[in-house]
C-alpha cells in the first residue's frame, strides 16, 4: 500500500516595496520650494539697502543708492551714537518695553482667567468689549488721548506712557489669553481649592505656570509692537531726556536737511537689540509653540 507523498510548499517571495510616485507632488513640493527662496530674497531686499548704505558717505547714498559702499565708512555708527545720546535713549526703551510687558502681561493674564472661569452673560459681554476695542484706530482718539493724559499728569512720564500701552495692548493679549485659558481643565484648579490653596495661590501657582507657551507669544508680540512705536511716544513723551530710540531716530530728518548716513546707522543701531532678544528667546519660542501645538 502506497502513501501519498505530501506537495512541497510554494517559495513565498518577499514583497517588493512600491516604487515611490515621484509625479505632481514632487514637482508641486519644488516649485513651492523655489517661491519660498524667492519671496525670502525679497524681504531680505529692504535689509541689503539700509545695511549697505549704512556705511556710505552722504554724497555717495544719492550717487550710488544700490551698490555696495566705494568705502565703508564705520563712523557712521560712532557719530550716530553719540547724536543720538543711544546709551540713554537704549536704556528709555528698554524700561518702557520691559515695564509694558510686565504690566500687560500680570493684568491681562489674570482677567482672561477671571472672564473665562465667570461663566455669565456679565462676562462675555466684557470680553466683546476688549475685542472690539481693537478695530478703533488710534489716529481717531489720539488727540483726545493727547489732553486727557496731560490733564491727568501722566505726560513726560514712563508710567504714564506704560498705562498707556496697558490700555491699547489688553484687547489682543486677554484675547489670545482667553482662547488659550480654555484648554486647561477646570478640575486643576478644583483639586487645588480642596487641598487648602486661595484663588490667588490658583492662579499663580497652577494656572500661571502652564500659561508659558502663550505668555512668550504675547511677549514677543508686544516687544516687537513697543519697541518700534513711534506716534505714542512722540505724543506723551516731549522731555529730551526720555527720548525712545525711535523718536531718537527721527531728528536726524529735519525740515530742510536729512542726514541719511546717520539716520541709517541709527536704525541698524535700534535694530541690533530686538535681534538679540529674538535669538535669546529662539529656544522658548520653539518650546512654547511645541507645548500649545501637543495642549
Amino acid at each position: 500500500m502506497s502513501t501519498a507523498q505530501p506537495l512541497p510548499k510554494p517559495e513565498l517571495k518577499p514583497e517588493q516595496p512600491a516604487p515611490k510616485k515621484r509625479g505632481r507632488y514632487s514637482v508641486r513640493l519644488g516649485t513651492v520650494e523655489i517661491a519660498a527662496l524667492l519671496m525670502g530674497l525679497l524681504y531680505m531686499i529692504p535689509f541689503y539697502y539700509v545695511i549697505s548704505n549704512s556705511f556710505k558717505t552722504q554724497g555717495d547714498i544719492f550717487t550710488n543708492t544700490s551698490g555696495l559702499p566705494k568705502e565703508w565708512i564705520t563712523s557712521n555708527y560712532t557719530d550716530a551714537w553719540e547724536a543720538m545720546n543711544f546709551g540713554k535713549v537704549f536704556l528709555n526703551s528698554l524700561i518702557i518695553t520691559v515695564g509694558a510687558n510686565a504690566v500687560i502681561v500680570i493684568f491681562c493674564s489674570m482677567a482672561a482667567w477671571k472672564l473665562v472661569r465667570t461663566k455669565t452673560r456679565l462676562s462675555t459681554i466684557i470680553f466683546f468689549l476688549f475685542v472690539a476695542a481693537m478695530i478703533i484706530p488710534f489716529q481717531s482718539i489720539m488727540i483726545p488721548l493727547s489732553k486727557l493724559s496731560g490733564d491727568l499728569g501722566l505726560q513726560n512720564s514712563y508710567w504714564g506712557l506704560i498705562l498707556m500701552y496697558l490700555g491699547f495692548g489688553s484687547g489682543l493679549s486677554i484675547f489670545l489669553y482667553h482662547g488659550f485659558m480654555k484648554s486647561i481643565p477646570e478640575e486643576i484648579e478644583e483639586a487645588a481649592i480642596i487641598d487648602g490653596c486661595s484663588q490667588w495661590g490658583v492662579f499663580w501657582r497652577i494656572v500661571f505656570p502652564l500659561l508659558k507657551p502663550i505668555t512668550v507669544t504675547i511677549v514677543i508680540l508686544n516687544t516687537l509692537w513697543i519697541w518700534n512705536d513711534f506716534l505714542l511716544p512722540s505724543l506723551m513723551l516731549r522731555d529730551v531726556e526720555l527720548r525712545t530710540i525711535p523718536l531718537a531716530t527721527f531728528y536726524f530728518f529735519g525740515q530742510y536737511t536729512k542726514q541719511w548716513d546717520l539716520a541709517l546707522a541709527g536704525l541698524i543701531l535700534g535694530i541690533i537689540p530686538l535681534l538679540l532678544f529674538f535669538f535669546a528667546m529662539q529656544k522658548q519660542i520653539i518650546q512654547g509653540i511645541t507645548s500649545g501645538s501637543i495642549k
